[in-house]
C-alpha cells in the first residue's frame, strides 16, 4: 500500500470512492486492482475467480466520465490519458461478464444519455442515412483494411476448428459453412446482402453459383469490380430496393448495420426475394437479452465512434420477426470465442502494421489509437460472454 493521503485529498476523493464502492459491489466474478489519484490502491471485487485487470486511474475525471457518459466516457478518458491499463481486454471481459450486477455503471444517464440518443437518432438507417453510415466505416480505404485483415479481406468472425489453425483457413471454413447452409447447386443464384470485399462471392462463384452482391460502400464495390470474378455482379444498392427472385440469400454480419427499426424491412426483403423452399444463411452478432433493453435505449462507445447507426441483435426478438414472416429458424451455431480469437489476431496484425508504418498516413495517431481500443473492447466483450456471434439458416416455407 502507498502512503496515506492528506485530509484535503481524502475529502476530494470521497465521492469517487463511493462510486468505486458501487462498482465493487457489482463485481461478482473477478476484480480490479485499482491504483488511484489519491495515492491509494484498492481491490474491487475479487470475491470469486475471474479476470483481475490492473487499472491506473491518473485523474478522478476518468470516473466522472464513466458515471456521466458510460462506455463513451470511459473511452474518452482513456484517449485523454485519464486512465490506463497494461491490458484492457480483461477489463472489458470483466465488465461484460458482470453486466447484470453492475447494472447501469457503464451506461450513460441523464442529459448525456438524452443527447446521445438524439445523436443516434440522427444516424438512423433510412436509405440516405445507411449510405452515410456505411461510408463512415467501410470507406476508410481499402489500403487501410488490406494491412491487417487476411488475404481474402474477410471482415467478420472466422470459424476455428483448432487453436493453431491459420486465420485464412478459419475464414475459409466460415465462408464454406455459409455456402453449405444455402444448399445451392452449381448454376443457382445467390443474393448476398452486404458483400464486403467479395470473399464469399469468390468462393461461391468458384463453385458454380451466380452471385449478386449488394453493398453501399464505394470502396468495396471498386475492389470487387477490380477482381473481375466470373459469375459475380456487385451493385451499390440498398437491400430494400433489390428486385427479382433468388435460390438463396447469404448475409454475413451485415444485419448489425440495419438498426432495430429496420429489422422488419430486412426480413421482408429476404422473404420476398427467396423462392419457396429457399434458404437464407445469416451470420449475426447478438447481445444478451438480459441487457438488450438497456443497450437499445442508450448509445455505447462503438455506436458513437465506430459504427454509427449500428445495433447488435436481440436473438429472441429477431427470431420472432423472422418466424412471423414465414422464415423457419434452423440449426443455429454460436461461436463467440472464435470472434474473440479473430479480434486478437486482427489486433496483432494491426499493431504490426502500425509499428512498421504501413497504415495510411492520412489516418493519424488518434484514429489508430481509437481503432486499437475498438479491437480490444470487442475482444473483451466476446470473452465476457454477453456478446455472441452465430450462424443460422432461415428457410422460406
Amino acid at each position: 500500500m502507498t502512503t496515506k493521503p492528506g485530509l484535503v485529498a481524502r475529502t476530494l476523493a470521497r465521492p469517487f470512492h463511493r462510486l468505486l464502492d458501487r462498482i465493487d459491489a457489482g463485481l461478482d466474478d473477478g476484480g480490479i486492482e485499482a491504483f488511484l489519484p489519491d495515492g491509494t490502491q484498492r481491490l474491487l471485487g475479487g470475491r470469486r475467480p475471474g479476470p483481475t485487470p490492473i487499472v491506473v486511474v491518473r485523474r478522478w475525471r476518468a470516473l466522472l466520465r464513466l458515471a456521466m457518459a458510460g462506455s463513451v466516457g470511459w473511452y474518452e478518458g482513456w484517449a485523454a490519458g485519464d486512465w490506463s491499463s497494461p491490458d484492457p481486454v480483461p477489463l472489458f471481459d470483466l465488465f461484460m461478464r458482470n453486466r447484470m450486477p453492475l447494472g447501469m455503471a457503464a451506461r450513460s444517464g441523464g442529459a448525456a444519455r438524452l443527447a446521445a440518443r438524439l445523436w443516434h437518432r440522427l444516424r438512423r438507417n433510412d436509405r440516405r442515412g445507411s449510405r452515410r453510415n456505411i461510408a463512415a466505416h467501410y470507406d476508410l480505404g481499402n489500403d487501410f483494411y488490406r494491412e491487417w485483415l487476411d488475404e481474402s479481406l474477410t471482415y467478420s468472425s472466422a470459424l476455428f476448428t483448432s487453436p493453431d489453425e491459420s486465420l485464412e483457413a478459419a475464414q475459409t471454413a466460415k465462408l464454406r459453412a455459409i455456402l453449405d447452409r444455402t444448399a445451392t447447386r452449381p448454376g443457382e443464384r445467390i443474393l448476398e446482402i452486404g458483400c464486403g470485399w467479395g470473399s464469399f462471392a469468390a468462393l461461391a462463384a468458384g463453385e458454380g453459383r451466380h452471385v449478386t452482391g449488394l453493398t453501399l460502400s464505394t470502396e468495396q464495390k471498386a475492389m470487387v469490380d477490380a477482381r473481375a470474378l466470373p459469375g459475380v455482379e456487385v451493385a451499390l444498392t440498398d437491400y430494400r430496393d433489390v428486385t427479382g427472385g433468388f435460390d438463396a440469400v447469404a448475409s454475413i454480419e451485415m444485419v448489425e448495420a440495419v438498426g432495430q427499426e429496420y429489422w422488419p424491412a430486412y426480413l421482408d426483403t429476404i422473404a420476398r426475394v427467396l423462392k419457396p423452399g429457399g434458404r437464407a444463411a445469416i451470420q449475426y452478432i447478438s447481445i444478451a437479452d438480459d441487457v438488450f433493453p438497456a443497450y437499445a435505449t442508450s448509445v455505447d462507445f462503438i455506436q458513437r465512434y465506430v459504427f454509427p447507426g449500428g445495433v447488435l441483435l436481440s436473438e429472441s426478438r429477431f427470431r420472432a420477426l423472422a418466424e412471423a414472416r414465414g422464415l423457419r429458424w434452423e440449426a443455429p451455431n454460436h461461436f463467440g470465442l472464435d470472434y474473440a480469437e479473430t479480434l486478437r489476431r486482427w489486433r496483432e496484425a494491426f499493431d504490426a502494421a502500425d509499428r512498421e508504418g504501413r497504415l495510411p498516413a492520412r489516418l493519424g495517431a488518434g484514429f489508430r489509437d481509437l481503432w486499437r481500443y475498438y479491437l480490444m473492447y470487442c475482444e473483451g466483450g466476446f470473452r465476457g460472454g454477453g456478446i455472441d456471434v452465430a450462424q443460422v439458416t432461415l428457410v422460406k416455407a
